[in-house]
């Protein structure tokens, strides 16, 4: 087991990376933060496509294609949320063009699957190949953030966009659109632990579907799925659907692809195919000074409830208060840098939740010093009293913290939008400050009475050890 001084040292070199990490990636704001556009979008039914009312499946497909073409438009944190079961509420901040946004997402998704023309098998694997090489450097891009050329980044989106439109010509188009598809679901592959993507065509989709995949079968061309003029998938055939194609109006997707990947996949035709009209009930601006002015508001109102908490801990428990207040900055600096490590999108109810959080941090280490304190006065040794003193308190600090996080699980679960964000950010303080609480605050204090200049029973909050219990 490693020594309190080994693990302090571990901490503290944790601590240093966590405040490079918070300095060099803030925490990204939420539309009532940094001002922005809120929009209501109205999904509604259409009977000529089969669509007679609006189901959470349609929702689901509406959601997942409007986020597309919000992502397709540069706007980062963007959140869509489903409102009432046939509205979406689109949150854009830092957008002050709203119109732009109106006119790009209410457009209806066209999904098509194409045939490859002869003669361009060698032109694709190179586009193919180019597409990886551009895709990699995206991600390299956008990870490396503020650091990145703008130039550079610039130009490799357009180089992508490009590049799809070169793809795109290398197939002609039969007239399989996704208004010909019915369904599309993941299912198990009969590999273990991959997954395929089942599709059924209505009547005149799967006599199309099966004339494409006769030509095509055996010739090494592939079919090319197309959302909005960009390739999501490029299937083979089967040489033995040569002639006959592939009847039935129904197909396999097989692409070795992860649970997550043939979802998206499935989302990805299923939104194509549900061509629902979207009607605009709503074109709010959230102004970026009220978003200034709440985030001020807030900071005041956190830094002064940590300033009097810090307070009281030293004036009451003296040396473990200062023991505590560290443990509570460095929570604080830890949280922090969580929030930007899992993305969160820092919103009003994401503040009080990390400001509540604050007090529940505060709250395992009075649980652990009066446990302490009542050691010594007990009779026990400075060491002993320490120890029985985390020792003690952590069932009931387990308990306290376990029911918040199920209280967090159950808002993230039942709620949206801003509530989310509040379950979020309390769960990730309440988990940090058990960590705090238990590793950190053990590490310090138990280094500390090593000295002996640190034994005087003042320095706990007691006037003088007790007397041993004698039975």
């Amino acid at each position: 087991m490693l020594k309190p001084a080994r693990i302090l040292v571990i901490i503290l070199i944790v601590l240093g990376l966590a405040i490079y990490w918070a300095i060099a990636r803030p925490v990204k704001l939420g539309l009532d933060l940094q001002g922005g556009a809120q929009l209501t979008l109205q999904a509604l039914p259409n009977p000529e496509q089969g669509i007679d009312k609006i189901t959470p499946r349609v929702m689901e497909s509406a959601q997942f294609i409007v986020k597309q073409r919000i992502d397709g438009l540069g706007v980062s944190e963007a959140v869509v949320l489903i409102v009432g079961g046939d509205q979406l509420s689109v949150q854009l901040p830092g957008v002050s063009d709203p119109a732009q946004a109106e006119r790009v997402i209410g457009k209806t998704a066209q999904l098509e699957f194409r045939q490859q023309r002869r003669g361009t098998e060698a032109e694709l694997r190179v586009r193919q190949t180019e597409a990886q090489q551009l895709g990699l450097r995206l991600r390299l891009l956008e990870q490396a953030g503020d650091k990145a050329d703008a130039k550079l980044l610039e130009e490799t989106k357009e180089n992508i966009k490009k590049n799809n439109l070169a793809i795109r010509d290398l197939f002609d188009s039969v007239g399989l659109t996704g208004s010909k598809l019915r369904d599309a679901v993941a299912v198990p592959a009969q590999v273990p632990g991959f997954w395929n993507v089942n599709i059924t065509f209505n009547e005149e989709g799967g006599e199309l579907f099966a004339k494409m995949t006769g030509e095509l079968a055996g010739t090494g061309r592939v079919i090319g799925i197309f959302l909005d003029d960009q390739a999501i998938s490029l299937a083979s055939v089967d040489v033995k659907f040569q002639g006959r194609g592939i009847t039935g109006g129904q197909a396999v997707i097989e692409g070795n692809f992860q649970l997550q990947e043939a979802n998206e996949l499935a989302l990805q035709l299923r939104a194509g195919a549900l061509p629902v009209p979207i009607r605009l009930v709503e074109n709010r601006t959230v102004g970026a000074t009220l978003g200034a002015d709440s985030v001020q508001s807030s900071v005041y109102a956190g830094v002064a409830g940590l300033v009097l908490v810090l307070i009281y801990m030293v004036v009451y428990y003296r040396l473990l208060g200062v023991v505590a207040n560290f443990a509570l900055l460095a929570y604080a600096v830890f949280t922090y840098a969580l929030f930007s490590l899992l993305g969160v999108v820092l919103t009003l109810p994401g503040i009080a939740g990390f400001i509540l959080s604050i007090g529940m941090a505060v709250d395992a280490n009075v649980l652990i010093f009066e446990r302490t304190k009542e050691e010594l006065l007990a009779g026990r040794s400075l060491y002993k009293s320490v120890e029985a003193g985390f020792n003690r308190a952590w069932s009931s600090i387990l308990d306290s913290n376990v029911t918040t996080l199920i209280a967090c699980a159950a808002l993230f679960w039942l709620g949206s939008g801003f509530v989310k964000g509040f379950a979020v950010t309390l769960a990730v303080g309440v988990a940090t400050s058990m960590f705090t609480a238990i590793t950190l605050s053990r590490a310090i204090l138990l280094t500390i009475i090593t000295n002996p200049s640190f034994k005087k029973p003042y320095f706990y909050g007691v006037k003088a050890i007790g007397k041993p219990a004698t039975s």
